[in-house]
């Protein structure tokens, strides 16, 4: 288990009845750059809110030729997991998408295709009518279930649609994901350094109404173990959210539950390490939005910059785990 950053505080306000809703978050991350062995990562700096992430690069071309290197934005599949309901998928063209080289602001391209079991389908999909966003289509699942059985059995040879038992009392699924790519192919001169910024706005999740409350009991420790794997959560950070909610219960005759939600960003690592050596310089800030607020992330060699910011700093960093953070916040806090 990494050391535990668990950030708190406690500055107190009243509060709306609980929900159970909860949206997933979208990890995505930074540039991945394809195979070079010429091109180094000099430094990254990290910033990572609810409300925005921002990176900045420096890299270096060690060789003695330019390089054009195919640079992406990798996006996860979808849909991933369970199916959940139209609309409860991230829209990936929201993001507030912006990079600058040197200071310029350069373009990209963005594609998408549709991929079953490892094959590109989206010319089939295309000329069989059916949309290659499908989990967008509120009625979809219903036109896939009204197809004559030999129509089904049909798609389902060509790889399109694929039998699963208990999928709404229809045993027809759809069988493939959409990959969305954005990328660019980016110049590095010979024995040049070149800076690159990239902003976004992450694909944050959360519920409202969390599990914090209940991590202590018998029947959910699995999910307190899955918290401690994912976050880091330990006994300092749940001691400041029970510190919390009795100051919040106590501004309330101390006969009810404050009412609080749960924020997740998750942030792709590990999966860009497609340069020459480690990351020279690696610093990470995480902001938690508000002072009230709790966070917890897996990450060691933690300072406390500001009431709301938090920084990690590594010379010569290998990332082996994926970003995932944890922000608590209060609903009084938004009176």
């Amino acid at each position: 288990m990494l050391p535990l950053l668990a950030a708190l505080a406690a500055a107190l306000l009243p509060a709306p009845a609980l929900a159970n809703d909860s949206e997933a978050e979208w990890a995505l991350g930074g540039l991945v750059l394809k195979q070079n062995d010429a091109i180094s990562m000099d430094r990254e700096d990290l910033f990572i809110s609810a409300a925005e992430v921002k990176v900045d690069y420096t890299y270096t071309n060690h060789s003695d030729a330019d390089q054009k290197v195919l640079v992406s934005f990798p996006m996860p599949a979808l849909p991933g997991g369970a199916f959940a309901e139209p609309g409860a998928y991230p829209d990936f063209t929201g993001l507030d998408f912006a990079t600058t080289v040197d200071g310029k602001a350069v373009g990209w391209t963005r594609t998408q295709r549709a991929v079953a079991g490892g094959r590109d389908v989206t010319d089939a999909l295309e000329a069989e009518g059916f949309p290659l966003q499908w989990y967008q289509d509120d009625g979809f699942i219903e036109k896939i279930s009204s197809l004559p059985a030999n129509e089904g059995r049909r798609l389902e040879r060509a790889g399109l649609l694929r039998r699963e038992t208990d999928w709404g009392g229809n045993d027809l699924r759809p069988a493939w994901q959409v990959e969305t790519s954005i990328v660019r192919e980016q110049l590095f001169p010979a024995r040049a350094t070149i800076h690159v910024s990239h902003r976004y706005t992450p694909a944050t999740g959360g519920s409202v109404g969390g599990l914090i409350e209940h991590l202590g009991e018998k029947d959910h420790a699995a999910q307190a173990a899955a918290y401690r794997q994912r976050y880091c959560t330990d006994a300092a950070f749940f001691a400041g959210f029970r510190k919390r909610q009795k100051a919040e219960a106590a501004k309330g005759g101390g006969d009810w539950s404050p009412g609080y939600g749960e924020t997740w960003i998750g942030y792709v690592l590990s999966s860009g390490a497609n340069w020459r050596g480690p990351i020279g310089e690696f610093r990470l800030v995480v902001d938690k939005g508000l002072p009230e607020n709790l966070v917890s992330f897996c990450m060691d060699g933690v300072t406390k910059l500001s009431p709301t910011q938090f920084e990690v700093r590594k010379l010569d960093y290998e990332p082996d785990r994926d970003l995932n953070i944890l922000i608590l916040q209060w609903s009084s806090d938004d009176t």
